[in-house]
């Protein structure tokens, strides 16, 4: 009986020590609390690790476990353990992904943590805050924001006698220099169309005075005459040999084009400066996207969103205030990672790559415009991305593809709104 009791008491310390182990977002270790933090860029790591420093010095009682999981994994990983009531205490979250947790009670609403906090928004990118509201109320503390910009490449357009570009371009500015860029016997393209959306033709709607979706995100705006003006200037591009065309993008990587020489302009994200610098160089310029009827960007970026299960909520939120306040945000932007949205911290980003102008990207933010979103995302991009596809490759026309696309995106908006 002794023998049976004894097993039995050993068993009961493994099983409490395996759940103490596995505590998740109500963990404890040590006598310490456990605050687990989750997201997937590990060129971070030492940012983040510099504003856990900092937190610790007010909360010696919290222990902060970081898990850096692929992106390829993280949204599977993230969505099935909040969605099983358990999961990290504080994580990344983005734009595209952004509504559908709100809707499903995932992520906490900040909103009463602000306003007990007395925390000021307005120190963070108009464009962000808009992005991480659901409801009236901030789900999401800004953390960093990517903007769009014209990469070029100086030593080609010293070659071909072009002046580099600046705020004064225009849609027929591109076109008339990539003319003069573009050297078919070399293989080298004057311009990059692309046939991405965040860099590319998202951009390029508004620029042309449309949308993505509507501001009450009720509308799509993607069978409008001016989206279908800017496929058609980019299928222009790409017919007169001055972009490499969809097939082309879709077998080498725009970046790796333009990264290797082989293409004078390229629009793309703030992040990949330092990218395209270690391939290029000195020989690497940027200026503000041209303008259509008007100018435009797109900006995306991320947030710290909080679990709504979490178990420790006071402690959470001060580490979000922290990562998101403004040293966290300093330590962002002397990392070089990428612009922090906290307002006037961007100095440090800015001098990252002396040589580079890095200075357009925040300027850029006067003609932001927020990545488009919607509760269901995911859904109508899937058909977004199929039909353009296809339209790109000659299979459809435009106007063929951006009614399917507008029809089924409407659908989806409208069942949002049932829901």
């Amino acid at each position: 009986m002794a023998r049976k009791m004894s097993i039995i008491l050993v068993f009961l310390f493994l099983f409490t020590a395996v759940m103490t182990g596995c505590g998740g977002s109500s963990g404890e270790a040590g006598g310490k609390k456990v605050i687990n933090v989750a997201l997937w860029d590990e060129n971070v790591k030492d940012t983040v690790n510099k504003s856990i420093e900092l937190y610790k010095k007010n909360h010696p009682d919290v222990e902060v476990k970081v898990t850096y999981t692929p992106w390829a994994d993280y949204w599977t990983k993230l969505k099935t353990s909040l969605a099983g009531n358990s999961g990290p205490d504080v994580f990344w979250m983005n734009g595209p992904n952004f509504y559908a947790y709100a809707s499903k009670g995932w992520i906490k609403d900040l909103q009463p943590l602000i306003d007990e906090s007395k925390l000021d928004t307005s120190v963070y990118t108009d464009a962000l805050v808009n992005l991480y509201t659901y409801n009236d109320h901030l789900y999401g503390l800004p953390y960093f924001l990517d903007a769009v910009g014209l990469y070029y490449n100086k030593e080609l357009f010293d070659k071909a006698g072009v002046s580099y570009p600046d705020g004064s371009w225009t849609w027929d500015t591109i076109e008339q220099n990539a003319a003069k860029l573009t050297d078919k016997q070399n293989g080298v393209y004057g311009y990059t169309a692309l046939i991405d959306s965040q860099s590319g033709y998202y951009d390029l709607i508004h620029q042309a005075g449309g949308y993505i979706i509507s501001e009450d995100k009720t509308k799509s705006g993607f069978d409008s005459p001016e989206a279908l003006s800017a496929f058609q200037w980019e299928k222009k591009l790409m017919d007169q040999g001055y972009s490499p065309n969809a097939q082309q993008q879709l077998e080498t990587k725009p970046l790796q084009l333009f990264g290797s020489g082989k293409a004078a302009m390229f629009p793309a994200i703030s992040v990949s400066a330092p990218e395209l610098y270690k391939l290029l160089g000195d020989k690497l310029g940027v200026a503000p996207l041209p303008a259509g009827k008007q100018k435009a960007t797109i900006v995306h970026g991320l947030s710290w969103a909080m679990n709504e299960k979490t178990k420790h909520q006071q402690e959470a939120w001060d580490l979000i205030q922290v990562l998101s306040g403004k040293e966290g945000e300093q330590y962002l932007a002397e990392s070089g990672f990428s612009i922090p949205a906290y307002k006037g911290t961007e100095e440090g980003w800015l001098k990252s790559i002396p040589s580079l102008d890095l200075k357009v990207f925040v300027d850029s933010l006067d003609f932001a415009v927020p990545y488009p979103v919607s509760e269901r995302t995911a859904e109508w991009q899937d058909v977004e991305t199929k039909e353009l596809q296809d339209a790109y490759l000659g299979k459809k026309s435009f106007e063929e593809a951006l009614k399917t696309i507008a029809d089924k995106m409407n659908e989806i908006l409208a069942e949002e709104k049932k829901d």
